[in-house]
Protein backbone atom coordinates (compact mmCIF):
# COMPACT_ATOMS: atom_id res chain seq x y z
CA UNK A 1 0.00 0.00 0.00
CA UNK A 2 3.01 2.21 1.14
CA UNK A 3 4.43 1.34 -2.14
CA UNK A 4 1.21 2.36 -4.30
CA UNK A 5 1.29 5.76 -2.74
CA UNK A 6 4.57 6.46 -3.71
CA UNK A 7 4.46 5.26 -6.96
CA UNK A 8 1.02 7.61 -7.22
CA UNK A 9 2.89 10.80 -5.40
CA UNK A 10 5.49 10.23 -7.95
CA UNK A 11 3.20 9.99 -11.03
CA UNK A 12 2.01 13.34 -10.01
CA UNK A 13 4.92 14.96 -9.36
CA UNK A 14 6.50 13.86 -13.23
CA UNK A 15 3.28 15.19 -14.53
CA UNK A 16 3.46 18.24 -12.61
CA UNK A 17 6.89 18.77 -13.98
CA UNK A 18 5.65 18.00 -17.39
CA UNK A 19 2.74 20.37 -17.73
CA UNK A 20 5.49 22.66 -16.20
CA UNK A 21 8.30 21.75 -18.82
CA UNK A 22 5.32 22.58 -21.36
CA UNK A 23 4.33 26.10 -19.90
CA UNK A 24 8.08 26.93 -20.60
CA UNK A 25 8.91 28.19 -24.32
CA UNK A 26 10.10 25.36 -26.50
CA UNK A 27 13.68 27.11 -26.78
CA UNK A 28 14.21 27.12 -23.32
CA UNK A 29 12.87 23.03 -22.50
CA UNK A 30 14.77 22.25 -25.61
CA UNK A 31 17.99 23.34 -25.75
CA UNK A 32 18.98 21.84 -29.19
CA UNK A 33 16.34 22.74 -30.97
CA UNK A 34 17.33 26.34 -29.32
CA UNK A 35 20.33 26.67 -30.57
CA UNK A 36 19.48 25.37 -33.86
CA UNK A 37 16.99 28.16 -33.97
CA UNK A 38 19.25 30.83 -33.03
CA UNK A 39 21.74 29.46 -35.95
CA UNK A 40 19.10 29.67 -38.37
CA UNK A 41 18.11 33.44 -37.41
CA UNK A 42 22.05 34.29 -37.71
CA UNK A 43 22.50 33.00 -40.53
CA UNK A 44 18.85 33.98 -42.28
CA UNK A 45 19.63 38.04 -40.78
CA UNK A 46 22.77 37.61 -42.60
CA UNK A 47 21.48 36.99 -45.90
CA UNK A 48 18.74 39.46 -45.20
CA UNK A 49 21.09 42.32 -43.97
CA UNK A 50 22.90 41.40 -47.19
CA UNK A 51 20.64 41.52 -49.36
CA UNK A 52 18.89 44.66 -47.83
CA UNK A 53 22.31 46.77 -47.72
CA UNK A 54 23.46 45.78 -51.51
CA UNK A 55 20.39 46.58 -52.72
CA UNK A 56 20.13 50.23 -51.01
CA UNK A 57 24.34 50.35 -52.17
CA UNK A 58 23.77 49.05 -55.54
CA UNK A 59 20.43 52.27 -55.97
CA UNK A 60 22.07 54.98 -53.61
CA UNK A 61 26.33 54.71 -54.40
CA UNK A 62 26.95 52.41 -57.29
CA UNK A 63 24.99 52.90 -60.43
CA UNK A 64 23.61 55.87 -61.95
CA UNK A 65 21.81 54.81 -64.72
CA UNK A 66 19.41 51.80 -64.65
CA UNK A 67 19.05 51.18 -60.94
CA UNK A 68 15.87 49.48 -60.90
CA UNK A 69 18.12 46.75 -63.29
CA UNK A 70 20.51 46.51 -61.29
CA UNK A 71 18.78 46.35 -58.00
CA UNK A 72 16.53 43.29 -59.61
CA UNK A 73 19.38 41.85 -61.41
CA UNK A 74 21.17 41.13 -57.73
CA UNK A 75 17.80 40.03 -56.08
CA UNK A 76 17.80 37.46 -59.06
CA UNK A 77 20.77 36.49 -58.15
CA UNK A 78 19.92 35.64 -54.87
CA UNK A 79 16.84 33.61 -55.33
CA UNK A 80 17.98 31.12 -58.14
CA UNK A 81 19.99 28.82 -56.63
CA UNK A 82 17.26 27.56 -54.52
CA UNK A 83 15.18 26.82 -58.01
CA UNK A 84 17.86 25.54 -59.64
CA UNK A 85 19.76 23.39 -57.12
CA UNK A 86 16.13 22.12 -55.72
CA UNK A 87 17.21 18.38 -57.11
CA UNK A 88 20.76 18.35 -55.58
CA UNK A 89 19.73 20.52 -52.89
CA UNK A 90 16.98 17.24 -51.99
CA UNK A 91 19.47 14.46 -52.62
CA UNK A 92 21.68 16.14 -50.19
CA UNK A 93 19.64 16.52 -47.22
CA UNK A 94 18.45 13.36 -47.86
CA UNK A 95 21.50 11.51 -48.21
CA UNK A 96 23.85 13.02 -45.62
CA UNK A 97 23.58 13.66 -42.03
CA UNK A 98 21.49 17.19 -41.18
CA UNK A 99 23.73 18.59 -38.49
CA UNK A 100 26.47 18.64 -40.81
CA UNK A 101 24.55 20.19 -43.89
CA UNK A 102 23.39 22.75 -42.10
CA UNK A 103 27.27 23.29 -40.32
CA UNK A 104 28.76 23.22 -43.93
CA UNK A 105 26.36 25.52 -45.61
CA UNK A 106 27.32 28.05 -42.28
CA UNK A 107 31.01 27.46 -42.23
CA UNK A 108 30.97 28.48 -46.27
CA UNK A 109 28.48 31.10 -46.46
CA UNK A 110 31.36 32.75 -43.19
CA UNK A 111 33.78 32.33 -45.71
CA UNK A 112 32.54 34.05 -48.30
CA UNK A 113 31.14 37.13 -46.95
CA UNK A 114 35.09 37.33 -45.13
CA UNK A 115 36.70 37.00 -48.48
CA UNK A 116 33.78 39.91 -49.95
CA UNK A 117 34.75 41.66 -46.77
CA UNK A 118 38.47 41.38 -47.74
CA UNK A 119 37.85 42.36 -51.72
CA UNK A 120 35.82 45.34 -50.60
CA UNK A 121 38.74 47.03 -48.70
CA UNK A 122 39.64 48.53 -52.09
CA UNK A 123 38.95 51.73 -53.95
CA UNK A 124 36.74 50.35 -56.32
CA UNK A 125 34.67 47.24 -55.57
CA UNK A 126 33.84 45.06 -58.89
CA UNK A 127 30.41 44.94 -59.13
CA UNK A 128 30.63 41.41 -60.78
CA UNK A 129 32.27 40.43 -57.13
CA UNK A 130 29.31 41.47 -55.21
CA UNK A 131 26.75 39.38 -57.58
CA UNK A 132 29.15 36.46 -57.47
CA UNK A 133 29.18 36.63 -53.29
CA UNK A 134 25.32 37.09 -53.94
CA UNK A 135 24.86 33.60 -55.46
CA UNK A 136 27.41 31.96 -53.50
CA UNK A 137 25.75 33.19 -50.48
CA UNK A 138 22.56 31.93 -51.43
CA UNK A 139 23.51 28.85 -52.79
CA UNK A 140 24.50 28.24 -49.04
CA UNK A 141 21.15 29.35 -47.81
CA UNK A 142 19.46 27.04 -50.44
CA UNK A 143 20.58 23.85 -48.49
CA UNK A 144 20.32 25.42 -44.98
CA UNK A 145 16.25 26.12 -44.85
CA UNK A 146 15.07 23.01 -46.70
CA UNK A 147 17.64 20.91 -44.02
CA UNK A 148 16.64 22.92 -40.86
CA UNK A 149 12.46 22.29 -42.00
CA UNK A 150 13.49 18.55 -42.21
CA UNK A 151 15.10 18.54 -39.74
CA UNK A 152 11.84 19.81 -36.95
CA UNK A 153 10.84 16.50 -36.29
CA UNK A 154 14.45 15.09 -35.41
CA UNK A 155 14.62 18.25 -32.46
CA UNK A 156 11.19 18.03 -30.88
CA UNK A 157 7.97 15.45 -29.99
CA UNK A 158 5.39 15.33 -32.64
CA UNK A 159 3.12 17.72 -30.37
CA UNK A 160 5.47 20.64 -30.35
CA UNK A 161 6.36 20.30 -34.75
CA UNK A 162 3.75 23.33 -34.57
CA UNK A 163 5.10 25.41 -32.24
CA UNK A 164 8.48 24.63 -33.57
CA UNK A 165 7.90 25.56 -36.85
CA UNK A 166 6.18 28.96 -35.82
CA UNK A 167 9.64 29.34 -33.98
CA UNK A 168 10.98 28.18 -37.47
CA UNK A 169 9.20 30.75 -39.46
CA UNK A 170 9.65 33.58 -36.98
CA UNK A 171 13.28 33.71 -38.25
CA UNK A 172 12.54 35.02 -41.28
CA UNK A 173 10.99 37.53 -39.59
CA UNK A 174 13.47 38.52 -36.90
CA UNK A 175 16.17 38.55 -39.75
CA UNK A 176 13.57 40.52 -42.22
CA UNK A 177 14.00 42.99 -38.69
CA UNK A 178 17.24 42.93 -37.66
CA UNK A 179 18.84 42.82 -41.61
CA UNK A 180 16.76 45.67 -42.16
CA UNK A 181 17.53 47.96 -39.35
CA UNK A 182 21.08 47.14 -39.84
CA UNK A 183 21.68 46.43 -43.98
CA UNK A 184 21.37 49.93 -45.59
CA UNK A 185 22.52 51.85 -41.95
CA UNK A 186 25.89 50.16 -42.30
CA UNK A 187 26.25 50.27 -45.66
CA UNK A 188 25.67 54.07 -45.17
CA UNK A 189 28.56 54.72 -42.59
CA UNK A 190 30.79 51.70 -43.22
CA UNK A 191 30.46 50.26 -47.26
CA UNK A 192 30.02 46.67 -48.60
CA UNK A 193 33.26 46.28 -46.51
CA UNK A 194 31.52 46.54 -43.55
CA UNK A 195 28.42 44.72 -44.25
CA UNK A 196 30.42 41.56 -45.22
CA UNK A 197 32.19 41.52 -42.61
CA UNK A 198 28.83 41.63 -40.60
CA UNK A 199 27.57 38.84 -42.03
CA UNK A 200 31.02 36.62 -41.79
CA UNK A 201 30.63 36.95 -37.61
CA UNK A 202 26.99 35.55 -38.08
CA UNK A 203 27.83 32.76 -40.33
CA UNK A 204 30.51 31.21 -38.44
CA UNK A 205 28.88 32.26 -35.15
CA UNK A 206 25.91 29.53 -36.17
CA UNK A 207 27.98 27.30 -37.47
CA UNK A 208 29.41 26.93 -34.06
CA UNK A 209 26.32 27.01 -32.64
CA UNK A 210 25.38 23.99 -34.94
CA UNK A 211 28.60 22.11 -34.31
CA UNK A 212 27.57 21.32 -30.95
CA UNK A 213 23.78 20.28 -31.19
CA UNK A 214 23.21 16.61 -30.95
CA UNK A 215 20.28 15.38 -33.60
CA UNK A 216 18.18 12.35 -33.19
CA UNK A 217 18.41 9.29 -35.36
CA UNK A 218 15.97 9.93 -38.96
CA UNK A 219 14.61 6.68 -37.95
CA UNK A 220 13.59 7.36 -34.25
CA UNK A 221 12.59 11.22 -35.12
CA UNK A 222 9.25 10.61 -33.28
CA UNK A 223 11.63 8.39 -29.89
CA UNK A 224 13.57 10.00 -27.56
CA UNK A 225 16.95 10.73 -27.66
CA UNK A 226 18.98 8.42 -30.11
CA UNK A 227 21.86 10.52 -31.62
CA UNK A 228 22.45 11.31 -35.53
CA UNK A 229 24.72 9.35 -36.88
CA UNK A 230 28.13 11.20 -38.21
CA UNK A 231 27.53 9.63 -42.17
CA UNK A 232 24.73 8.43 -44.08
CA UNK A 233 21.42 6.69 -42.78
CA UNK A 234 19.70 3.69 -43.53
CA UNK A 235 16.61 6.20 -44.58
CA UNK A 236 18.62 7.69 -47.00
CA UNK A 237 17.61 5.39 -49.98
CA UNK A 238 13.38 5.64 -49.58
CA UNK A 239 13.85 9.21 -49.26
CA UNK A 240 15.49 9.70 -53.06
CA UNK A 241 11.79 9.80 -55.08
CA UNK A 242 11.59 11.56 -58.19
CA UNK A 243 10.62 14.85 -57.28
CA UNK A 244 7.75 15.40 -59.74
CA UNK A 245 6.41 12.22 -58.35
CA UNK A 246 6.31 13.48 -54.86
CA UNK A 247 3.88 16.73 -55.27
CA UNK A 248 2.10 14.40 -57.79
CA UNK A 249 0.60 12.24 -55.03
CA UNK A 250 -0.05 15.48 -52.81
CA UNK A 251 -2.47 17.25 -55.57
CA UNK A 252 -4.21 19.28 -52.64
CA UNK A 253 -0.43 20.74 -51.37
CA UNK A 254 0.36 21.24 -55.21
CA UNK A 255 -2.35 23.30 -55.80
CA UNK A 256 -1.69 25.37 -52.58
CA UNK A 257 1.69 25.34 -53.65
CA UNK A 258 0.87 27.11 -56.81
CA UNK A 259 -1.32 29.68 -55.83
CA UNK A 260 1.57 30.80 -53.45
CA UNK A 261 3.64 30.97 -56.63
CA UNK A 262 1.77 33.23 -58.57
CA UNK A 263 1.46 35.36 -55.21
CA UNK A 264 5.16 35.84 -54.68
CA UNK A 265 4.96 37.10 -58.28
CA UNK A 266 3.80 39.87 -56.58
CA UNK A 267 4.34 39.90 -52.69
CA UNK A 268 8.10 39.37 -53.34
CA UNK A 269 8.92 42.24 -55.50
CA UNK A 270 8.11 44.23 -52.31
CA UNK A 271 12.07 44.15 -52.08
CA UNK A 272 13.18 45.51 -55.18
CA UNK A 273 10.43 48.50 -54.77
CA UNK A 274 11.26 49.48 -51.17
CA UNK A 275 14.61 51.00 -51.99
CA UNK A 276 13.38 52.60 -55.35
CA UNK A 277 10.24 54.21 -53.38
CA UNK A 278 12.75 55.38 -50.82
CA UNK A 279 15.05 57.24 -53.15
CA UNK A 280 12.35 58.40 -56.13
CA UNK A 281 9.61 59.04 -53.74
CA UNK A 282 10.53 59.76 -50.43
CA UNK A 283 13.55 60.92 -50.99
CA UNK A 284 15.27 59.01 -48.14
CA UNK A 285 18.14 57.64 -47.01
CA UNK A 286 19.36 54.31 -45.65
CA UNK A 287 17.47 54.85 -42.48
CA UNK A 288 13.97 55.37 -44.23
CA UNK A 289 14.62 52.44 -45.70
CA UNK A 290 14.84 50.64 -42.41
CA UNK A 291 12.28 51.94 -41.20
CA UNK A 292 10.00 49.98 -43.71
CA UNK A 293 12.18 46.98 -43.81
CA UNK A 294 12.21 47.07 -40.03
CA UNK A 295 8.09 47.41 -40.65
CA UNK A 296 7.37 44.54 -42.80
CA UNK A 297 9.70 42.56 -40.88
CA UNK A 298 8.21 43.26 -37.23
CA UNK A 299 4.60 42.59 -38.77
CA UNK A 300 6.30 39.18 -40.18
CA UNK A 301 7.62 38.12 -36.92
CA UNK A 302 3.74 38.70 -35.05
CA UNK A 303 2.05 36.82 -37.62
CA UNK A 304 4.58 34.03 -37.08
CA UNK A 305 3.70 33.63 -33.48
CA UNK A 306 0.10 34.20 -34.09
CA UNK A 307 -0.83 32.52 -37.63
CA UNK A 308 -1.74 29.33 -35.44
CA UNK A 309 -4.70 31.00 -34.21
CA UNK A 310 -6.19 32.67 -37.30
CA UNK A 311 -9.93 30.62 -37.32
CA UNK A 312 -10.97 28.75 -40.17
CA UNK A 313 -9.70 25.72 -42.89
CA UNK A 314 -6.04 26.94 -43.95
CA UNK A 315 -7.73 28.14 -47.87
CA UNK A 316 -10.02 30.19 -46.66
CA UNK A 317 -7.79 31.69 -43.60
CA UNK A 318 -4.83 32.38 -46.46
CA UNK A 319 -7.06 33.53 -48.88
CA UNK A 320 -8.24 36.50 -46.34
CA UNK A 321 -4.72 37.19 -45.89
CA UNK A 322 -3.80 37.47 -49.43
CA UNK A 323 -6.59 39.41 -49.60
CA UNK A 324 -5.58 42.30 -47.02
CA UNK A 325 -1.78 42.30 -48.31
CA UNK A 326 -3.06 43.13 -51.89
CA UNK A 327 -4.73 46.58 -50.35
CA UNK A 328 -1.54 46.95 -47.50
CA UNK A 329 1.01 46.23 -50.80
CA UNK A 330 -1.18 48.97 -52.68
CA UNK A 331 -1.97 51.92 -50.59
CA UNK A 332 1.11 53.05 -50.87
CA UNK A 333 0.54 53.86 -54.60
CA UNK A 334 -2.11 55.81 -53.29
CA UNK A 335 -0.79 57.81 -50.42
CA UNK A 336 2.97 58.55 -50.27
CA UNK A 337 3.17 59.31 -46.42
CA UNK A 338 5.86 57.68 -44.44
CA UNK A 339 3.89 56.48 -40.83
CA UNK A 340 1.07 54.90 -43.66
CA UNK A 341 3.64 53.32 -45.72
CA UNK A 342 5.30 51.61 -42.24
CA UNK A 343 2.14 50.76 -41.41
CA UNK A 344 1.13 49.45 -44.71
CA UNK A 345 4.01 46.87 -44.82
CA UNK A 346 3.90 45.99 -41.29
CA UNK A 347 -0.06 44.40 -42.35
CA UNK A 348 1.62 42.79 -45.31
CA UNK A 349 4.49 41.30 -43.32
CA UNK A 350 2.11 40.13 -41.09
CA UNK A 351 -0.37 38.70 -43.66
CA UNK A 352 2.93 36.73 -44.52
CA UNK A 353 3.84 35.75 -41.55
CA UNK A 354 0.76 34.09 -40.71
CA UNK A 355 0.04 32.46 -43.86
CA UNK A 356 3.62 30.91 -43.69
CA UNK A 357 2.86 29.18 -40.05
CA UNK A 358 -0.47 27.77 -41.22
CA UNK A 359 0.38 26.48 -44.29
CA UNK A 360 3.95 25.50 -43.05
CA UNK A 361 2.86 23.48 -40.34
CA UNK A 362 0.01 21.59 -42.45
CA UNK A 363 2.50 20.36 -45.04
CA UNK A 364 4.44 18.98 -41.95
CA UNK A 365 1.58 16.70 -41.34
CA UNK A 366 0.52 15.75 -44.54
CA UNK A 367 3.49 15.02 -45.88
CA UNK A 368 5.09 11.33 -45.61
CA UNK A 369 8.07 11.45 -43.10
CA UNK A 370 10.37 9.60 -46.03
CA UNK A 371 9.23 12.43 -48.34
CA UNK A 372 10.39 15.76 -46.52
CA UNK A 373 13.77 15.93 -47.74
CA UNK A 374 12.47 16.02 -51.04
CA UNK A 375 9.30 17.62 -50.55
CA UNK A 376 10.62 20.59 -48.69
CA UNK A 377 13.56 21.33 -51.02
CA UNK A 378 10.55 20.78 -54.22
CA UNK A 379 8.63 23.43 -52.02
CA UNK A 380 11.06 26.00 -51.57
CA UNK A 381 11.91 25.73 -55.33
CA UNK A 382 8.61 26.19 -56.33
CA UNK A 383 7.83 29.13 -54.02
CA UNK A 384 11.40 30.77 -55.37
CA UNK A 385 10.58 30.17 -58.80
CA UNK A 386 8.81 33.34 -58.99
CA UNK A 387 11.58 35.35 -57.10
CA UNK A 388 13.95 35.81 -59.80
CA UNK A 389 11.43 36.58 -62.62
CA UNK A 390 9.60 39.20 -60.18
CA UNK A 391 12.72 40.83 -59.08
CA UNK A 392 13.70 41.61 -62.94
CA UNK A 393 10.34 42.15 -63.87
CA UNK A 394 9.98 45.27 -61.49
CA UNK A 395 13.55 46.00 -61.39
CA UNK A 396 13.14 46.67 -65.04
CA UNK A 397 10.02 48.05 -64.51
CA UNK A 398 11.13 50.65 -62.03
CA UNK A 399 13.31 52.26 -64.54
CA UNK A 400 10.14 53.17 -66.42
CA UNK A 401 7.23 53.15 -63.93
CA UNK A 402 6.52 55.28 -61.01
CA UNK A 403 7.27 53.05 -57.66
CA UNK A 404 3.88 54.42 -56.95
CA UNK A 405 2.73 52.40 -60.13
CA UNK A 406 4.58 49.27 -59.09
CA UNK A 407 2.75 49.40 -55.75
CA UNK A 408 -0.64 49.33 -57.53
CA UNK A 409 0.48 46.52 -59.83
CA UNK A 410 1.43 44.44 -56.33
CA UNK A 411 -1.76 44.95 -55.17
CA UNK A 412 -4.11 44.17 -57.95
CA UNK A 413 -1.45 41.55 -59.04
CA UNK A 414 -2.24 39.44 -55.73
CA UNK A 415 -6.28 39.29 -56.00
CA UNK A 416 -6.19 36.36 -58.29
CA UNK A 417 -4.17 33.93 -56.39
CA UNK A 418 -6.46 34.97 -53.28
CA UNK A 419 -9.12 34.47 -55.22
CA UNK A 420 -7.89 30.79 -56.36
CA UNK A 421 -6.77 29.75 -52.87
CA UNK A 422 -10.20 30.70 -51.34
CA UNK A 423 -11.72 28.15 -54.26
CA UNK A 424 -9.88 24.96 -52.63
CA UNK A 425 -11.66 22.14 -51.04
CA UNK A 426 -9.94 20.83 -47.75
CA UNK A 427 -8.04 17.72 -47.55
CA UNK A 428 -8.93 14.15 -47.30
CA UNK A 429 -7.68 13.95 -43.95
CA UNK A 430 -7.90 14.80 -40.69
CA UNK A 431 -4.61 16.28 -40.73
CA UNK A 432 -6.12 19.30 -42.46
CA UNK A 433 -8.27 20.14 -40.26
CA UNK A 434 -7.95 22.50 -37.83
Amino acid sequence: MTATSVTASETQDAGAAGAEGRRAPLILRNRAFGAVWLGQVLTQAAVRMFQVGVSWWLVAYAVRDARGLASGLFMAACTLPAVVLAPVVAATVGRFAHRSVLRTAAAVAGAVAGALAVCAQGEHLPLVAVYAAALALATCQAFFDPCLTTSVPELVDDVDIETATGFELSTQSLAGLGGALLGALIVDRAGVAGLAAGCAVAYLGAAVLIAGVRFRAAAAAGTPSTTEPAGTTEEAAPQRRPLRRILGELPYVRAILLCFTAANLFTTAVFVVIPLYTRSVLAGGGGTVALLEASLGTGALVGAFTGARVPGRPTVAGAYCLGLMALALALPGLVADRPVIAGCLGVAGWCAGAVSVRFVALFQRLVPTADKPGFFAVMQAVLGASLPVASLVFGFAGDFLSPRTLCLAQGVGLLPAACALALLGGPRTSAGKR
